[in-house]
């Protein structure tokens, strides 16, 4: 975590978490509050020899003590997680979860073996999930535990609720942890973005996410089989955190698999392809912060 923010949150974590300890939420939504008070102080510009990370011995507690009720969900997975959005298709769904399952198969070379699914209980602030497996691969000698694609559908009325319909800045903030960056650099010729706005660039800021992977079904998908890639962090100067493309379900395997231990980054070499419509409404959202 940026040295700037761990000292805010430092100062500040405590007095959030005791003022807003109701209604089940946790370690990601106090930080965000404290996030949201950095942004409201007319932060200044970062310096030239802007520090990465805050030492080791200055990391304050909330990083790795305090609970998140979304913990119980992200915990065993080393990949990515596809996030149902849209309730409104049940053929459509189980056609894409058949796809995503043989995809999975043909990259782990586990055709013809047994689909495993089953559903976790957890309790009452995150949703009940059915849970789709993704084996792992990894070509080192070190196994590494956890899942490479993990599948969310909540099941009752009340816990599609929390899903439905959301922003790709929504998912990042229920499944990630916050941080901030320096902005990409503004290309020679041209200026900083007006208004300003944090996914992108406000006093030289940028909020970013790091977590897991979020591909996410919504109401598109059940027409053209695709999902949202979401982007944890904006690319060249002018993209924005929470950016996404449209990836087909036989490529998230693959994808998650590159990204996840091959470190393949997602960039159109430069050009900016990303999906316009989602970028508009994560910027009109970014200043809301929802529980």
């Amino acid at each position: 975590m940026r040295t700037v923010l761990a000292q805010r949150i430092a100062n500040r974590y405590a007095t959030i978490k005791a003022e807003n300890s109701a209604g089940g939420a946790g370690r990601r939504y106090w930080q965000l509050c404290v996030l949201q008070e950095f942004w409201a102080s007319n932060p200044q510009k970062p310096g030239d020899n802007e520090p990465l990370e805050t030492p080791s011995e200055s990391n304050t507690l909330t990083q790795d003590q305090d609970d998140d009720p979304y913990d119980v969900i992200v915990s065993d997975v080393v990949g990515g997680l596809v996030l149902r959005t849209d309730f409104s298709n049940e053929e459509a769904w189980t056609t894409f979860s058949a796809k995503l399952k043989a995809a999975e198969d043909e990259i782990s070379g586990a055709s013809g073996q047994e689909s495993t699914a089953s559903e976790l209980d957890t309790s009452a602030n995150p949703p009940d999930i059915d849970i789709g497996d993704g084996d792992n691969s990894d070509d080192s000698e070190e196994e590494v535990e956890g899942k490479l694609i993990k599948v969310i559908n909540a099941t009752q009325p009340e816990e599609r609720a929390i899903f439905q319909n959301i922003s790709n800045l929504r998912a990042l903030r229920l499944f990630n942890d916050v941080d901030i960056r320096p902005a990409p650099v503004v290309p020679s010729g041209s200026r900083r973005i007006s208004p300003p706005n944090r996914l992108v660039d406000f006093a030289g800021w940028q909020e970013i996410y790091s977590g897991v992977t979020l591909w996410i079904y919504d109401a598109l998908s059940n027409t053209d089989q695709s999902v949202r890639l979401v982007s944890p962090e904006g690319d060249v100067y002018g993209t924005a955190t929470g950016d996404s493309w449209r990836a087909q379900v036989s490529h998230i395997p693959d994808l998650q698999l590159n990204m996840t231990f091959e470190n393949m980054k997602i960039n159109f070499g430069g050009m900016d392809r990303w999906d316009y419509s989602e970028r508009k409404r994560n910027m009109e959202e970014a200043d809301v912060l929802a529980s």
